[in-house]
């Protein structure tokens, strides 16, 4: 018999893994606090739970996914008091590394197993169970947990003790903000100087432009069927969500003397977006903003 699972947060992320997790024959006991959530995990097969601490019932594995540090933090600070000694505890949140360490400490204090282990790949890959794990942490709680995230991911990548795992993410998706930004831009100017989106998609995806950025998320409708920009740029990945990524990152090189210049300018860029109220979209879509900034 599979461990029973706890999960607490079943959104857009959460509740397709989740369901990966019951598809690979795990029990699962989850909580979230949004009634169309909880319908859609119902439906998957998983047992709902009135409160976070009720997921606990015959759980010897719990994972979250919530929205950031401080619900984290207040949700295995609950936890902790009511979990078994020797209980894996993972969270998939993106939060910031201060944060992560906070509730290795939890975890360690209650006799815990603990595991930061944010991802990567999106509504797509949590669905596909494609996911890239980033995982901080002790070895032996990875040993323990790897069959766990294996069922909802591709690829799990240890990155290093405590926090590693949010480090990493934070590092990568800084990545992914500048280069989304700085495609938009040469599209734009691409567009300023007659070439078609197409062309330039040909060129930059076979050469040294090629990015993620270009070649999966590509922010013009056409050349990659599958990008947001090809559906009215349905997320895919909020540009809320980037927004909150990159201010995690200029947070984290604020606290850390790094110099970050892209990432503070590509920050702004999407401050402005969602100040302008598209935090919904996806957040390719902030070539739209470029366009009228650029008459």
């Amino acid at each position: 018999m599979l461990e029973t699972i706890a999960f607490i947060g079943l959104g857009n992320m959460g509740g397709p893994m989740a369901a990966n997790l019951v598809k690979a024959g795990y029990p699962v006991r989850g909580f979230d606090l949004s009634e169309t959530a909880k319908l859609a995990a119902r439906e998957s097969g998983i047992t709902l739970c009135n409160t976070a601490a009720e997921t606990l019932s015959g759980a010897t594995i719990v994972i979250t996914m919530l929205p950031a540090g401080h619900h984290v933090l207040s949700v295995w600070s609950e936890l902790v008091r009511a979990v078994e000694q020797g209980t894996l505890m993972i969270d998939c949140s993106t939060i910031d590394v201060d944060s992560a360490r906070k509730c290795h400490a939890l975890a360690n204090e209650a006799g815990c197993l603990s595991l930061d282990a944010p991802v990567s790949g999106g509504t797509a890959g949590a669905s596909a169970a494609t996911l890239t794990f980033m995982v901080g942490g002790e070895a032996d709680a990875l040993h323990r947990g790897r069959a766990i995230l294996e069922a909802m991911g591709r690829r799990v990548v240890h990155c290093g003790s405590a926090g590693a795992g949010q480090a990493a993410k934070i590092c990568n998706n800084m990545i992914l903000g500048i280069t989304m930004a700085g495609v938009c831009e040469a599209f734009v100017l691409g567009e300023k100087l007659g070439l078609s989106h197409q062309a330039l998609f040909d060129v930059a995806s076979t050469s040294s432009g090629q990015c993620w950025a270009i070649s999966t998320n590509c922010p013009v409708p056409g050349p990659v069927p599958t990008s947001p920009a090809n559906r009215d740029y349905k997320p895919g990945f909020a540009a809320a969500l980037m927004l909150k990524d990159m201010r995690l990152s200029q947070e984290a090189a604020k606290s850390t003397g790094a110099a970050t210049a892209l990432g503070a300018h590509a920050t702004e860029l999407y401050e402005l977006f969602d100040q302008l109220g598209h935090g919904g979209e996806d957040f390719s879509s902030i070539i739209n903003t470029i366009r009228e900034r650029s008459p």
